[in-house]
């Protein structure tokens, strides 16, 4: 993964980039009038342009070579962060009252059952009076109706006198039941229920593990049962909804991996793993809901914050280049390569060689890069033609723009496409590219003036 330098100092100033610029377009020029024809020097001034030893040292120039780099194939899609529901709770009070003491704070971490906040209300002891007012009874009734049931046995009772004291203490037990219930619903343990114990406040318990992500209740405020008390969140739970349009739908599956970043926060990165893709458009996005479970840390995430994610589709090895190797101009992106000087007498001094090749079936290209062979020897002769063309200058050096086509980005490279055949382990400008096509740009110009 390391590229070969052919420059070693880097020096990038304003001074310098002035220098570049300002000092192009006579050089350019000279060239021009010095070499070649005039129609070779247009076609040449089209896509190549040269840089002094002293720019080349302003800039910082650096060259490398095209790689095969393994590049995670994404799928860019916006999201929000969401606990399912099952996984979220309001703490109610199933009675009416008055808040009377509340103990928990936004962002507590509360267990379940653990005690939120108490409620007080007369009704409460007015139950707890009743269950105990219905126990004295069904100890009275038990006992008539033993008393009815023996004199019916000896025939001295009326049957109908059972009857009635048989069904009063099947009411009286009913009743018991029911404020059984009720009190055990309240959270008071019926058991501890005596005539001078008798509780005033009805206790809030937490119904899940979580986090307070909210209290709408104060001390002395009236709540019943559809005001919650405060909601509990278990953010271990969490879940990354995103949203990802029709036509990459077909690209995910259950088990891709995601990355994903906050929205207002992209510092750190968090990863997620696709469980469940839905089945019809989200409203009238025209949208896909792809949802996923958050893995690993989750500190600093909360229900619906938003995020921005990046879902991996393949491992995919494909030539590329650094980021900074590529620049954009009108809507088309480049690459330099370093080439040999159009139309000087290096050409006219191998002019005897290339008589040579061409008698042997080869062929010899002056307006591109060098040499193009179509034998077994076309590897080495190219690094043996790139010695003898580049590491003796110590002139200007020459560059080519080549187009290419950009594919996917990842781990500050970028696949690219040539849209044109280069010839082999060309030497590509990795830094200082942008400098490059300011120079050739400002050449242009010049020679529009010419």
């Amino acid at each position: 993964m390391k590229f070969k330098s052919y420059k070693i100092r880097t020096g990038i100033g304003m001074v310098f980039l002035a220098l570049l610029i300002t000092a192009c377009g006579g050089h350019s020029e000279g060239d021009g009038h010095n070499h070649g024809s005039k129609e070779e020097h247009e076609e040449g001034e089209s896509n190549t342009t040269s840089l002094t030893q002293e720019q080349i040292k302003a800039v910082g120039i650096t060259f490398g070579e095209i790689e095969q780099k393994q590049l995670t194939a994404t799928i860019k899609a916006n999201g929000i962060l969401r606990v399912p529901n099952n996984f979220k709770a309001n703490a109610t009070t199933l009675y009416g009252g008055v808040i009377k003491t509340l103990n928990v704070e936004f962002g507590d971490h509360v267990k379940k059952g653990q005690i939120i906040a108490t409620v007080s209300n007369p009704q409460f002891i007015q139950l707890q009076e009743e269950y105990l007012t219905i126990n004295s009874q069904i100890v009275l009734a038990e006992a008539e109706m033993k008393r009815q049931q023996e004199l019916a046995d000896g025939n001295a009772g009326a049957k109908r006198n059972l009857q009635n004291a048989t069904a009063e203490l099947n009411t009286l037990r009913t009743r018991q039941a029911s404020l059984k219930q009720q009190l055990e619903l309240m959270g008071i343990n019926v058991g501890s229920v005596t005539n001078s114990n008798m509780q005033s406040a009805l206790i809030v318990r937490s119904p899940i593990n979580g986090t307070i992500s909210n209290i709408f209740a104060k001390i002395g405020s009236y709540v019943d049962v559809s005001s919650p008390i405060a909601e509990i969140v278990d953010n271990n739970s969490l879940h990354l909804d995103l949203q990802v349009f029709e036509k990459d739908l077909q690209k995910i599956s259950v088990g891709q991996t995601i990355d994903f970043t906050l929205t207002n926060n992209p510092v750190k990165t968090y990863k997620a793993k696709v469980f469940s893709i839905g089945s019809s458009f989200e409203n009238s996005s025209k949208t896909i809901a792809v949802h996923s479970e958050v893995l690993g840390d989750k500190s600093g995430l909360i229900d619906g914050m938003n995020s921005t994610a990046m879902i991996s589709i393949n491992d995919v090895t494909m030539p590329a280049v650094p980021n900074e190797a590529i620049v954009e101009a009108d809507g088309k992106y480049y690459i330099f390569i370093r080439t040999a000087k159009p139309n000087d007498g290096h050409d006219h001094n191998h002019e005897e060689g290339d008589h040579d090749h061409q008698e042997d079936g080869h062929s010899h290209d002056h307006g591109d890069k060098g040499h193009a062979h179509s034998d077994g020897d076309e590897h080495l002769h190219d690094e043996e033609h790139n010695h003898d063309e580049f590491a003796a200058d110590k002139g200007d050096l020459y560059f080519k723009k080549i187009e290419v086509a950009k594919g996917v980005s990842n781990m500050g490279y970028t696949a690219i496409t040539p849209v044109t055949d280069l010839p082999h382990h060309a030497q590509v400008v990795v830094k200082g590219a942008f400098f490059i096509n300011a120079k050739m740009n400002n050449t242009g110009e010049e020679g529009h003036a010419h």
